[in-house]
């Protein structure tokens, strides 16, 4: 990569190359331990597989943000991000009973298919895919601690790693704790706070910040740019979950519905709804049974209350928000046209 262009494709060639050699060892490692465990490893392998790798992306950016140069140390460093997502994705999954990611069967439901004759394959399944989550969480930070950086510069951002784990955690929580509850978007906000906003865009770029040495006011620009831009992140996902053309998110768009998941666009349409609208939607939402037919009645209340363009405003002001905070940080010019493209990447995406 030249030291001060912004290559996305090569810079993700470069993330996935890291991934594809560390994990593949490390599954490798694993499937050693007896031949049973090689369906095991083989889902650690395609957890990392596919990706836009926008967290490593605002990791390294927030360390040429700095004034730092390009160094393939700090990208095996920020390609641990992609394991941290990893890892939530797996056990998201799980939270949300997901039968499809990135197009294939999720890891519950291909370790399932490990043990088909047996009672409890279901739960076996799930089992071992909590594990696997588990398992990446734990690479993560042995990359980052691998990563060849200086160990003062990793122990500026340990404290960081603390906190995007803890809060990562606490969102999940949050999600499954006003899940089946009354849609509020207050509430649904700080959902996506901490599950996604934070260890997306606002805890990558604080930890290469605190590897390269950033001081306050620009981890405070950081912070000022990241949670917006991690909300309006989240806020897409929400729309392509129920809107998206599955062929494009590899996912299926019935789970927020099925799931009765707090997602904002399910909050705005609660929110705007009368009576009957209500009803409605209290008829079809946390049903396991949905077809295709209850989705698309769920998809025209909310577009006759106005909710998918309510969610667009609030992906616009956010993203706004973001690119004002970026414009008050005095970045150099390489980082500040990076940070502005990764930030209209990550709110305008089909998947």
């Amino acid at each position: 990569m030249a030291s001060d262009l912004w290559e996305p494709a090569r810079f993700k060639d470069r993330v996935d190359a890291v991934l594809r050699a560390f994990v593949g060892q490390e599954a490798e490692r694993f499937a050693d331990v007896d031949p049973l465990l090689h369906p095991v490893a083989e889902q650690l392998e395609a957890a990392v597989a596919d990706g836009k790798r926008l967290r490593a992306a605002f990791c390294y950016w927030g360390w040429r943000g700095v004034g730092q140069p390009d160094s393939d140390a700090l990208v095996r460093a920020a390609a641990s991000m992609e394991l941290v997502h990893a890892a939530a994705v797996v056990h998201d999954d799980l939270i949300d009973d997901s039968p499809l990611r990135h197009g294939r069967p999720t890891a519950q439901v291909a370790l399932r298919d490990c043990v088909p004759d047996r009672p409890r394959a279901s739960a076996d399944g799930r089992s071992l895919a909590m594990l696997v989550g588990d398992l990446l969480m734990g690479l993560a930070g042995q990359l980052f601690a691998a990563s060849g950086l200086p160990a003062a510069y990793l122990a500026r951002a340990r404290p960081l790693w603390s906190a995007l784990a803890r809060e990562l955690i606490a969102g999940e929580c949050l999600e499954i704790l006003r899940t089946g509850a009354d849609p509020d978007t207050t509430a649904s906000l700080k959902v996506i706070r901490y599950k996604t906003a934070k260890y997306t865009v606002e805890q990558p770029l604080l930890i290469g910040g605190a590897l390269a040495g950033a001081a306050g006011r620009l981890r405070a620009g950081y912070t000022a740019y990241g949670l917006p831009l991690g909300e309006a992140f989240q806020l897409r996902d929400d729309l392509l979950g129920l809107f998206g053309d599955p062929e494009h998110t590899g996912k299926a768009n019935a789970d927020d519905v099925r799931g009765h998941r707090p997602t904002a666009l399910l909050a705005e349409t609660w929110r705007l709804a009368g009576p009957g609208q209500r009803e409605q939607l209290r008829a079809l939402l946390g049903r396991p049974d949905s077809d295709a037919a209850d989705l698309d009645t769920v998809r025209e209340v909310m577009c006759a209350l106005g909710a998918p363009d309510r969610v667009e405003d609030m992906i616009s002001v956010r993203v706004e928000e973001a690119l004002d905070a970026l414009h008050e940080a005095d970045l150099p010019t390489p980082a500040a046209k990076a940070l502005t493209d990764l930030a209209h990447a990550a709110a305008a995406r089909l998947s």
